[in-house]
């Protein structure tokens, strides 16, 4: 007698996981990773962040590592004293010096970043004068008080990218309330937060910016605080024409119906459709935010004095015109990154137009 297989049971059937992603965003993200130049504008970009978030691991003047009678120590994350090394100084050991640098390499090693200078770090050893052409040991020279010109990009990089995030995140977040509360309420809230917009976009906004920073001492948080005075209306207009144009669906209308409070109805069935259409321009709103960080620092209301900044090293571009080096590196350090930039919030904006849904 032939013996017949018997069917599958359910729990023998291979079952297809389903995505974490909702078919529409799955959409939008196999756009986008179609999108070449994108992508690869995307992890230069990436790449680029980390290198500079980790500057101070690139570009020191202290050794990663330094092993001394069997004893490791991280002068990058901790400062010793030169006693601590066979020195007489209770003060933080100078790296650079080379007494110090003779005491441990007779009883060990140190290992020193690929660039041996901080942002501040001045090559005192060159022989050159000020600023030096690139060389062997500044890879793109030195500015005019000796200091390693691609160390200052590094670290310039990462405070206008860092800030430029953070602002670019708190007004977008300010924006989203604005337009939301102006889209779906619509009447006089709608109409006082036009007429609000219309007075407070047309001033002019890097003089005004100027004039309020000129009033305080230098620092971060007061120029944080006065660019994001004017920084958050990017995504006022985008966000209130998603709700003005949500809030009359039948969705929207049911819940309001059943009870549910306005408060739940943007965040949960409105907010996730406008958000969509929001994030593909943060990137263009980042690009614009550094560019303004970069103005400022040009003119000499940024960021604090002896700050490393792209601003800055335009200045000593503009005021060494003998030394080219200076203009060219800030300008294609500045033109590259913004580049990548664009091209990605290109890419977005292409991944999330609902032409292509």
């Amino acid at each position: 007698m032939s013996s017949h297989p018997l069917p599958p049971t359910p729990s023998s059937i291979p079952v297809k996981k389903s995505s974490r992603l909702s078919p529409i965003w799955q959409a939008r993200f196999d756009r986008f990773r179609r999108n070449r130049l994108g992508m690869i504008s995307l992890i230069m970009f990436l790449v680029i962040f980390v290198i500079c978030m980790a500057a101070n691991v690139v570009a020191n003047d202290k050794p990663l590592l330094v092993q001394y009678q069997d004893e490791y120590y991280f002068p990058v994350l901790t400062a010793y004293p030169e006693t601590t090394f066979g020195g007489i100084f209770e003060t933080e050991a100078n790296y650079k010096d080379p007494a110090v640098q003779t005491l441990i390499n007779e009883q060990g090693y140190y290992v020193m970043p690929p660039i041996p200078f901080a942002d501040q770090t001045s090559n005192v050893e060159l022989g050159l004068p000020y600023p030096a052409a690139p060389n062997s040991q500044n890879w793109l020279g030195t500015d005019d008080l000796g200091r390693d010109v691609l160390a200052r990009i590094l670290y310039g990089l990462r405070v206008s990218l860092l800030f430029g995030l953070a602002l670019t995140l708190a007004g977008a977040f300010i924006g989203i309330i604005v337009g939301a509360i102006q889209g779906y309420y619509g009447g006089w809230v709608d109409l006082a937060g036009q007429r609000f917009m219309e007075v407070w976009g047309g001033m002019p906004q890097l003089f005004m910016i100027i004039i309020l920073v000129s009033l305080f001492s230098p620092s971060i948080i007061m120029l944080f605080a006065m660019m994001l005075l004017f920084g958050w209306m990017g995504l006022v207009g985008l966000v209130r024409a998603e709700f003005l144009r949500a809030r009359n669906f039948d969705y929207v209308r049911a819940a309001r119906n059943l009870g549910v409070s306005d408060s739940r109805i943007m965040l949960k069935h409105i907010l996730p459709n406008a958000l969509a259409s929001s994030l593909s321009q943060l990137p263009f709103i980042l690009t614009a935010n550094i560019i303004a960080l970069t103005a400022l620092d040009f003119l000499g209301y940024g960021l604090p004095p002896g700050s490393p900044s792209l601003g800055e090293l335009m200045v000593q571009g503009k005021n060494n015109l003998n030394a080219p080096w200076l203009a060219l590196s800030g300008f294609f350090s500045l033109t590259f990154i913004l580049s990548l930039l664009i091209f990605v919030g290109e890419a977005l904006r292409d991944a999330f137009d609902p032409r292509h849904s």
